[in-house]
């Protein structure tokens, strides 16, 4: 084989990086504590690829029962999709929400999701989604939202243990 040839082989046949690493630590059953505006609750979620591994689909629920700071309780749900914006090279998250909302995220290796856009709220608002790993076993999710022309404030903060 000509030297050409070999180098090109070798090349196509290199394994590309996996893009998905970051996010692979996701995969599985994870139930959950939540604290947070609506008050305290309990979350269940389940990350798994789908579509021949090129998204991640989430499936979230959580419940708080009534307590004085949510005296009817709730229960919200919301299913998600992670992508990879190989342009930009950025993960995106999309979530649809029980209560109508849509949100767009874009984020990177270091989980940190900001949004960039959300569906069916007022013009000017934000969110951002971080997750900070305690383990291979263990995280911890912080919900945030900015009223127009505000800070981040923190709506929700989840511990999630592995099923």
């Amino acid at each position: 084989m000509k030297p050409a040839l070999l180098l090109l082989a070798a090349t196509l046949c290199a394994q590309a990086p996996d893009v998905w690493a970051p996010m692979r630590r996701f995969i599985g059953a994870w139930d959950g504590e939540t604290n947070g505006q609506p008050g305290k609750g309990t979350s269940i979620r389940e990350y798994r690829f789908v579509l021949g591994g090129k998204y991640i689909e989430i499936r979230n629920k959580s419940v708080y029962p009534p307590q004085a700071a949510n005296p009817k309780g709730e229960t919200h749900e919301d299913w998600g999709m992670i992508s990879f914006d190989k342009a930009r090279k950025k993960f995106v998250l999309r979530q649809f929400h029980v209560e109508g909302f849509v949100n767009q995220y874009a984020g990177g290796e270091d989980l940190r999701f900001e949004s960039e856009a959300i569906e069916n709220i007022p013009p000017g608002y934000r969110a951002r989604e971080t997750y900070v790993f305690d383990g291979d076993d263990a995280f911890v999710e912080r919900f945030e939202l900015a009223a127009p022309g505000k800070a981040f404030e923190v709506y929700t903060e989840a511990r999630f243990r592995r099923r």
